[in-house]
């Protein structure tokens, strides 16, 4: 652990409330946009048929892992709970605004938002299982392979950890959404590969960032090794 200046201390927090920032944004997003899918086949090799709810979740475990590289577990498990409320929160303003009627004039009408939003409940209880038992596996699995590696190639934890707890998220998300009857059963393992094997390539192409965002920190707040701040 490091001592930090009160200037530099300052900074860090910052840094991590900014992080904690993007981190629920990209978490909160996900719940409310999660009916819209879409395809996408990369030079033709495989046609992911996902939804669009996926785009910035990888990013929510990008920043848990540099959390948990920079500030350590305990910090990244606040993250993750603060996630949570935020989430909760969220579901709740949504459940009003659905069972709000609306006027006459208003622009969109009852049946329109309760198409985009009616599934949000859903969404959000798959989501908040799948979330809780995703992440805290990504976090204890990237500092087990810190420990085993005693602090070296990081992108080894970021992968392995990642890859592991999207598949545990994946297969609860369609499974929640399934039993619930928001997606067809006879689409879950399709939906189940795609979905891990698109976070999977995310999580490989997003550890140079990775890699560039741990030096960049380290070198600006004088961190050596695989040292964390207290």
């Amino acid at each position: 652990m490091m001592q930090l200046t009160v200037e530099k201390q300052q900074k860090a927090d910052n840094l991590y409330l900014i992080l904690a920032g993007v981190f629920i944004a990209s978490l909160v997003s996900c719940n409310l946009i999660f009916q819209k899918f879409f395809t996408w086949n990369p030079f033709g090799l495989y046609n992911f048929e996902i939804s669009v709810g996926i785009l910035p979740y990888p990013i929510t475990f990008l920043v848990t892992d540099l959390i948990s590289e920079i500030y350590g577990a305990k910090r990244a498990n606040r993250v993750v709970l603060a996630g949570l409320f935020s989430s909760v929160f969220v579901l709740g303003v949504v459940t009003i605004a659905d069972y709000s009627t609306a006027t006459s004039w208003s622009p969109v009408s009852n049946d329109e938002f309760s198409k985009v939003f009616g599934l949000t409940t859903a969404s959000v209880g798959a989501s908040m299982a799948a979330y809780l038992a995703a992440q805290f596996i990504d976090i204890r699995l990237f500092h087990f392979w810190k420990r085993l590696t005693k602090g070296k190639h990081l992108w080894l934890r970021n992968n392995f950890s990642t890859i592991t707890s999207q598949l545990v998220d994946t297969s609860l998300v369609v499974g929640i959404l399934c039993s619930v009857g928001a997606i067809e059963w006879q689409r879950f393992s399709e939906l189940v590969f795609a979905g891990w094997l698109f976070k999977a390539i995310i999580a490989a192409i997003d550890t140079p960032l990775l890699y560039a965002s741990t030096w960049g920190i380290r070198k600006y707040f004088g961190l050596k090794g695989a040292e964390e701040f207290e």
